[in-house]
């Protein structure tokens, strides 16, 4: 009579619960039975266990053996067990010393020859091992995205073989080195990718909104019409951000790793993503889920920017199902037998035309769309989804004139007109300090503040705080948009380097809020632009703090 302990890692979403798989084996007529997982899965995984034993020349005991896959209520696919368990069943049988199995984990699904097969997750499962002092052995082709996990010790191998090999101290498997300094290097080398702020000529107001999302990281939205420059703002945007911190890229690299293989997703993130599905993406490929659940683009762009364009086109009830994630932070998938949780707290920025046409609101005259369908094709958009988007911005087309303008050093130029042709270096570093101001304060951007933080935080004057309160009344502001219009104001004056939140900054904060109230795009351009006078009055020129 002998039992073995093997250890290994289920897989929950970006979590890797701990898992053992007790072997026992007594006198009676040979018979393995597997305990713990589902009746398909473990049939089949007991099938593997015993071919794979034979094509690698071990001897399978004539014995009654019991296998324990625990915790039994814990949702495990068998696949990825089938290491651990004919692993166990050769310790049980003497062929491997227990000992051996004490500081070691392992995770890999068998082919009927004995070699090891890729399984997912294998780099959330290698943090966990490092985090228990665990080793980790899994198939060579894991064995890079669990190296990535620098705290774990991580082995990878071929066969069924030569892992019984390295317990038994015989041949024992070299460590693999994690690539994270190599995959940084490479992407030093390759230097910064996106557009530049630069290469954006006028849209002022529009580089104004993308410095105030990239400083707070508040949601953004563009309207306006064909070809004014919207896809191109949003790709400048992750320029602006800072810099990817070693834990934001961990966390960022365990949510890939669950999609697809990191090598084949860009190795180790060294910039923060963007990602732009197109807008017949369904929900899940928006969201996540599956049978299996897996993250979707709103996960995949945590701690980046996630760009919607022609944001009507989209399934109204693809985008509703951001609604809960943007207020939490994350994506929480509930299956019958499995339940998983994503991080999802990407910037959200989206696009759209003001008509059917795309040009109601242009001073040309061209649209033609009557007011009734203008109202139908901006109701694709529900109210409460526009309310959780903090800065609404109305673009418009760029003259001829400006595009086909001269520019370059010597040309006359005023203060304003340098500040247009700004790069994305020369406002990245104005965000830098403003989320410094934010890391110091509260330890996180001004978007991310609770409602019951903001009191504390915001430090509004009295004045500003009265305007608000107008403005509330006037367009009816939900408190959602209320908080959200504080956030943007906090943000406001971190980029100009005040204490406290006063008028001018309040009144740009409500600026731009106050588009997505009126869907008119003249009066939202005029709103907009005496708010930045009022800015201007208050504080000096937009973009000088």
């Amino acid at each position: 009579m002998a039992l073995a302990l093997v250890h290994t890692r289920a897989r929950c979403g970006v979590r890797a619960p701990e898992v053992r798989v007790e072997v026992f084996m007594a006198g009676g007529l040979p018979q393995v039975t597997i305990a713990g997982l589902a009746g398909t899965v473990a049939r089949e995984s007991r099938e593997r266990i015993r071919a794979a034993l034979q094509a690698s020349q071990f001897e399978l005991p004539s014995k009654r053996v019991t296998i324990n896959v625990a915790p039994a209520e814990l949702p495990k696919d068998g696949a990825r067990f089938d290491l651990p368990m004919a692993v166990g069943l050769l310790a049980a049988a003497g062929q491997i010393p227990l000992e051996a199995l004490r500081e070691v984990e392992l995770l890999g699904e068998l082919s009927l020859s004995g070699a090891l097969r890729g399984i997912s997750g294998a780099l959330p499962a290698a943090i966990a091992a490092g985090e228990a002092g665990r080793a980790l052995i899994v198939p060579e082709e894991n064995a890079t995205d669990a190296a990535y996990a620098s705290q774990a010790k991580v082995f990878g191998a071929r066969t069924l073989a030569q892992v019984v090999a390295h317990l038994r101290g015989e041949r024992l498997l070299a460590p693999v080195l994690s690539p994270v300094a190599e995959d940084a290097t490479a992407a030093t080398t390759r230097g910064a990718e996106g557009a530049d702020l630069a290469d954006v000529i006028g849209q002022t107001l529009g580089k104004r909104a993308l410095e105030v999302a990239a400083a707070g990281m508040h949601g953004l939205r563009f309207t306006g019409p064909p070809g004014c420059g919207k896809t191109l703002l949003a790709r400048c945007l992750p320029g602006l951000m800072p810099p990817l911190t070693e834990a934001e890229a961990l966390e960022l690299a365990v949510i890939r790793s669950l999609a697809a293989p990191l090598r084949e997703a860009g190795g180790w993130p060294t910039a923060r993503p963007f990602r732009a599905p197109m807008h017949g993406a369904s929900a899940v490929a928006l969201v996540g889920g599956g049978g299996i659940p897996r993250p979707g683009e709103l996960s995949l762009a945590h701690h980046g920017v996630l760009f919607l364009d022609e944001l009507p086109e989209w399934s109204r009830s693809t985008l509703d199902a951001l609604r809960e994630p943007l207020e939490s932070g994350d994506v929480q998938i509930a299956r019958a037998a499995m339940q998983a949780v994503f991080p999802a707290r990407p910037l959200l920025v989206t696009a759209m035309n003001p008509c059917p046409c795309g040009w109601a609101g242009d001073p040309s005259g061209r649209c033609d769309c009557p007011t009734d369908a203008i109202a139908r094709y901006q109701s694709r958009v529900s109210g409460p989804l526009l309310d959780r988007i903090d800065l609404h911005v109305a673009l418009a087309r760029v003259p001829a004139s400006a595009l086909m303008a001269p520019s370059g050093p010597g040309l006359p130029n005023d203060a304003e007109a340098s500040r247009a042709n700004e790069s994305s270096a020369t406002v990245r570093a104005r965000v830098l300090r403003a989320r410094e101001r934010q890391q110091a304060r509260q330890g996180k951007p001004n978007a991310h503040l609770a409602p019951g933080e903001l009191e504390a935080v915001i430090a509004a004057t009295p004045a500003a705080r009265a305007l608000l309160e107008r403005a509330a009344d006037r367009l009816t502001l939900s408190a959602r948009a209320v908080h959200r219009t504080l956030r943007v104001a906090r943000t406001l004056a971190d980029l100009a380097g005040d204490d406290a939140v006063e008028t001018p900054h309040m009144a740009e904060a409500i600026g731009f809020r106050a588009m997505s109230i009126d869907s008119n795009p003249s009066l939202q351009a005029t709103l907009q632009a005496s708010t930045q006078t009022e800015h201007r009055a208050g504080h000096g020129v937009v973009g000088t703090h």
